[in-house]
């Protein structure tokens, strides 16, 4: 097959292109640039690497811009999120509008298949696609596909999926690629190496307001503005005697909430009320009025086990088996059947603890 390989400058899209080469596809290679001449981060070394990949395997390769694309969607998705009081996931966005959508418009729709170097499977079931989840749990990186739609998924690969981190590496290191010992980047998606309060400041400035005790009322410091800080939060607060959770915000007032302790019950929760719920494939339940289900709320590589029961009007309930921390509305939760080996789809959390 022809195939176009988004690649990263990173390890595990350098060992998806070899895997592919090695099951016999006509590859073309290409970098998606999000950031402009002054944009929000460099990606020169980034450039310079999928250059040697391709040199070193005979591969076109071209770097595309859609950075116009990107400020207009996901970076200001992010900033009208975090400016609600919300707190967004741009890596979710970015897949579904840039990687996928955009970059699939225009050129990965001329090529049978687009590839990445994502942790993710595909899974056929009764003639249908679906998202299947990685071999290597702590790796797996479904829930950032979470929002891709039917067509998207329809025409992935996902070429390491069904390996282990470690063997990924051993891969490079065998291949001698340049980049087999390269740190897995750690930065946001539309952020690379900026670091993120840097550019909420940027755009949004700063706000100072008071940070209160939930259970006293008592003032123990103060914020630069409420958009720096999410639901669940422990970091970043500036406060001693801690641990420190911030547990509710009041956007109006420009008052955070914090509660001491690890173990403090006002930083979980059990249930999560979702919104705008999208199946990649299709509602794989329909008509039940409720069913058993996995979930994740943030990216990690457990898997909670809950119960999903539609609530009317497209709002569905989520009741988790476990306590859950840092539910933070406008996050998404991350569907999975029970076994967690198919990602569903996913909503957007809703409600408490924020207040307006």
């Amino acid at each position: 097959m022809n195939i176009a390989v988004l690649i990263s400058g990173g390890v595990d899209s350098a060992i998806a292109v070899h895997r592919l080469l090695e099951q016999g596809h006509n590859l073309h290679l290409f970098y998606i640039r999000i950031a402009g001449e002054n944009g929000e981060c460099s990606a020169e070394e980034d450039i310079e690497m999928c250059n040697y990949i391709a040199r070193k395997y005979a591969l076109p390769f071209d770097v595309v811009s859609l950075h116009d694309e990107y400020w207009d969607n996901v970076m200001q998705y992010a900033l009208d999120t975090v400016r609600r009081g919300l707190t967004p996931n741009p890596d979710i966005m970015c897949n579904r509008i840039i990687k996928f959508g955009y970059f699939e418009q225009r050129w990965g729709h001329e090529f049978d298949r687009t590839a990445t170097g994502h942790y993710a499977t595909t899974v056929e079931r009764d003639g249908k696609v679906w998202l299947g989840t990685a071999v290597d749990p702590v790796k797996d990186q479904t829930d950032f596909l979470a929002r891709i739609s039917y067509g998207q998924l329809s025409h992935l690969m996902f070429p390491i999926g069904d390996l282990p981190k470690s063997r990924v590496r051993e891969l490079a290191i065998e291949c001698r690629m340049p980049n087999a010992y390269r740190k897995d980047s750690q930065g946001i998606c539309f952020l690379g190496k900026i670091n993120y309060n840097d550019f909420i400041r940027r755009h949004l400035g700063e706000r100072p307001g008071p940070i209160i005790e939930l259970e006293t009322g008592r003032k123990l410091g103060e914020h630069r503005g409420f958009w720096f800080h999410t639901i669940g939060q422990r970091k970043g607060l500036g406060l001693s005697g801690g641990p420190w959770y911030v547990v509710r915000k009041n956007v109006h007032d420009n008052v955070i909430y914090v509660s001491q302790g690890y173990g403090t019950d006002k930083q979980y929760g059990r249930t999560l009320n979702l919104t705008e719920m999208h199946y990649i494939t299709e509602n794989p339940w329909p008509g039940a009025t409720s069913v058993e289900v996995s979930f994740k709320n943030r990216h990690t590589p457990a898997f909670t086990p809950g119960v999903l029961t539609p609530a009317g009007d497209g709002e569905f309930v989520l009741e988790s088996a476990e306590p859950v921390q840092g539910i933070a509305p406008g996050q998404f939760a991350v569907i999975y059947d029970k076994n967690h080996t198919v990602c569903i789809g996913s909503g957007i959390i809703t409600g408490a603890p924020v207040i307006p």
